[in-house]
């Protein structure tokens, strides 16, 4: 499953979450590391961004004035994405498993 972004907005270039379940031009960095890296800096960006879209939900909610419903309903969606990109791989991960288990040696 590829988790490239065909085309990723100005405003998400260069966020955790873009570089982190593998933006086109990360592949020397993931290269480097391998693939468990890879997928450990994924999960922390996709932890990073719930965790963010959690405070601005928080101060929303608190009625702060510096913080937007149009900024937390940004991040909440970005959270989204982020987990079910997340949740996609880990259902593949799971199923090349189970098929490489049930094959004949």
């Amino acid at each position: 499953m590829d988790l490239r972004i065909p085309s990723i907005t100005p405003s998400l270039q260069g966020s955790p979450l873009s570089q982190g379940i593998g933006a086109a031009g990360n592949t020397s960095s993931v290269a480097a590391g391998g693939f468990s890296q890879a997928l450990q800096g994924a999960l922390k960006s996709v932890s990073a961004a719930q965790e963010h879209s959690g405070n601005l939900q928080r101060e929303v909610q608190l009625d702060n004035p510096a913080v937007s419903l149009e900024e937390t309903m940004v991040a909440l969606q970005k959270a989204q994405i982020g987990f079910q990109a997340t949740l996609h791989v880990r259902n593949r991960l799971v199923q090349a498993y189970t098929d490489v288990m049930n094959m004949q040696v």
